[in-house]
């Protein structure tokens, strides 16, 4: 089952199931206003959409063209938004970038921040450059939403909660993040608000690529309209969402509609598949040649990330964005 969340007056959006072939959508609201009602109330609202969703396959239903400039982030907002960084290849690489070392337990457990989740970015809003000189930068990811999570939910117990699954560009200020953390008290000013693919769509739809707790297919990122990384996500991931969400639920409970990412993904053999952000880009080119070639981003750039299944057909739709100026 694909959904989405139509641009609205409310805040949250309109609940929409979307064809699995993403030409066609329906109006979900008479189930649920909204996808933060729907994930609330998973467990009566899940059977009634999943109908609903076939009804549409079915083409039973009137529907309306499916249109990602029309919709927002599956989530437009949420309670809690945490990211990860899964992949420690990258991790890796952008510390050398800053300077940093790599934490003593980093093999054994993940890294998480707590993300603003006021409001999310659409898949295809404009990415706002209010300063080139702060370091603009994308960074492709998957991302998941779950139900209620009770405090020290297992490794085990955790793929259950996972009910639906999305992509992520969690936008970063290279420039400023670096200062910042010196200070020793994490992200702000540095993450402004991410964007999620237009669709999210229940872990079924990714059928044998969807691993119980990971995605086992590319991610794929085109930045200004040439492929910068071809990036698998299932390769050289050292925590999936499962030691991720055991690890965000250790101290407390997690609500239903909590968002967590996988961080920037990443593949040890980056010389052959590419990368998934610039700062990656940007420290191999330091490795390399001894400084960085490729600029951050400014007004005109453009960053596309899809994934495309084993019959050529986009799961999530895309994140489509354009960066202007303020």
């Amino acid at each position: 089952m694909k959904l989405a969340s139509l641009k609205s007056d409310s805040r949250d959006g309109t609940l929409m199931v979307v064809s699995g072939d993403l030409k066609s959508m329906h109006n979900a609201s008479s189930i649920c206003p909204n996808l933060r009602h729907a994930i609330e109330n998973w467990g009566t609202s899940f059977p009634l959409l999943r109908e609903l969703a076939a009804e549409l396959e079915d083409g039973v239903l009137q529907t309306e063209p499916y249109d990602p400039t029309r919709l927002s982030s599956p989530l437009p907002r949420s309670f809690q938004w945490a990211d990860g960084s899964a992949y420690l290849s990258h991790m890796r690489l952008v510390r050398k970038a800053r300077g940093a070392e790599m934490p003593p337990n980093s093999e054994s457990e993940p890294l998480l921040y707590q993300g603003g989740s006021d409001y999310f970015l659409g898949p295809t809003d404009d990415i706002v450059c209010a300063d080139t000189n702060w370091g603009l930068d994308f960074e492709s990811e998957i991302a998941i939403i779950t139900d209620d999570i009770p405090m020290g939910c297992s490794v085990s117990e955790a793929p259950d909660h996972i009910k639906l699954v999305m992509l992520c560009n969690d936008i970063s200020l290279r420039l400023i993040m670096k200062p910042e953390l010196a200070k020793g008290f994490g992200f702000y000013q540095s993450k402004p608000a991410s964007a999620f693919s237009p669709v999210c769509v229940t872990p079924d739809e990714l059928g044998g690529q969807w691993d119980t707790a990971k995605v086992n297919l590319p991610l794929k990122t085109t930045y200004n309209g040439e492929t910068f990384g071809n990036v698998h996500a299932g390769t050289d991931l050292n925590f999936d969402f499962a030691h991720l969400i055991a690890h965000a639920a250790k101290t407390r409970e997690l609500r239903a509609g909590t968002i967590i990412g996988s961080g920037t993904v990443s593949n040890t053999n980056y010389e052959e598949v590419g990368s998934s952000c610039l700062a990656e880009r940007r420290m191999i080119e330091t490795l390399e040649t001894g400084q960085p070639v490729t600029r951050f981003m400014e007004p005109g750039d453009t960053i596309h990330i899809e994934m495309i299944d084993h019959q050529g057909q986009s799961i999530f739709g895309a994140i489509d964005q354009k960066v202007t100026s303020i």
